[in-house]
């Protein structure tokens, strides 16, 4: 059992090496992606954060015997499929629609090597950190610049009512705001694409790891499109605020070129209290039923 079980870690590493080799430019790609463009930062936590979390499960797995073999190899194949298909481009891709579809295939490969290799229980046992994995795979520019465009223009809204609550005169033209003394325009750079991928990347992890029911798990996630929006709004009006009523150096001071990061933690603490509203319900739920079932008991003892 356990020289199976250490074969099949050597097969894993080997069918691993070989997806260096062969997926070598994409993975490079991505690299530089994950480093240079702000909308691709959170691509740098998926495979540690992955890693991490099959780390802390190992002890809740035990090695099944045999192997899933032939599903295994059918998805290694699809996946070598693809890759060649993407090298050929008949669908007439993008650079940046070949570059995604390029590590879709290296992760879909990946899968096949963990089934092929530990069998279908170990996948199912990991299913979470193991499919976490697709993350990793870029975004195209059109869906990038889609999210961008829309957590602009979502942003700036926001502002606008953070302002009307206060009574201070706003008006909005898409993404430009002009209040008294000052005309703000929510540029990409303000739109809070980094900031906001490494929220949904973090709620993920505390879904996963603290909740056991998906709707659950479905609304801690979903929160994070409008805790996105209102943190990026929340820094436009204080920054704002700040740059006219205190000093304008605030207009283009630390807190408006390296803020983010003080929105990005206050954010992630709303959700922490979410997730502790959503949890205590989720255990309340469950000691319910113990408590209805030994009622039932009872009345039917007493009949």
């Amino acid at each position: 059992m356990q020289r199976q079980w250490n074969s099949n870690h050597a097969a894993f590493l080997a069918c691993l090496a070989l997806s260096v080799g062969i997926w070598w430019h994409p993975l490079a790609a991505t690299w530089q992606h994950a480093t240079r463009s702000e909308g691709h930062t959170y691509i740098l936590l998926i495979v540690p954060l992955s890693l991490t979390l099959i780390y802390l499960k190992r002890k809740e797995v035990t090695p099944v015997p045999g192997t899933n073999r032939w599903t295994g190899a059918v998805l290694l194949g699809l996946a070598l499929l693809l890759s060649i298909c993407i090298a050929w481009n008949p669908w007439r891709l993008t650079a940046s629609e070949s570059l995604s579809a390029s590590i879709f295939s290296l992760v879909v490969w990946w899968i096949g090597g963990v089934i092929a290799c530990f069998g279908m229980g170990i996948f199912r046992s990991h299913l979470f950190p193991v499919c976490f994995l697709f993350l990793i795979v870029p975004l195209p520019e059109r869906a990038l610049h889609w999210t961008t465009v829309f957590l602009q223009h979502q942003s700036a809204w926001a502002a606008s009512v953070l302002f009307q609550l206060i009574g201070v005169p706003v008006t909005r033209d898409g993404v430009v705001l002009s209040i008294p003394g000052l005309t703000i325009q929510v540029a990409e750079e303000c739109s809070s694409i980094r900031s906001s991928t490494v929220l949904v990347v973090v709620t993920l992890i505390l879904a996963y790891l603290f909740l056991k029911t998906p709707w659950r798990r479905i609304v801690l996630v979903a929160a994070t499109i409008p805790m996105s929006i209102l943190k990026n709004a929340i820094r436009i009006f204080i920054i704002a605020e700040l740059g006219t009523r205190v000093n304008p150096s605030f207009l283009h001071g630390s807190l408006h070129r390296q803020g983010g990061i003080v929105f990005l933690v206050l954010a992630v603490l709303v959700m922490v209290l979410l997730l502790w509203l959503l949890r205590r319900g989720e255990l309340q739920s469950a000691s319910v039923g113990p408590e209805r079932l030994s009622q039932l008991r009872s009345s039917d003892e007493a009949l």
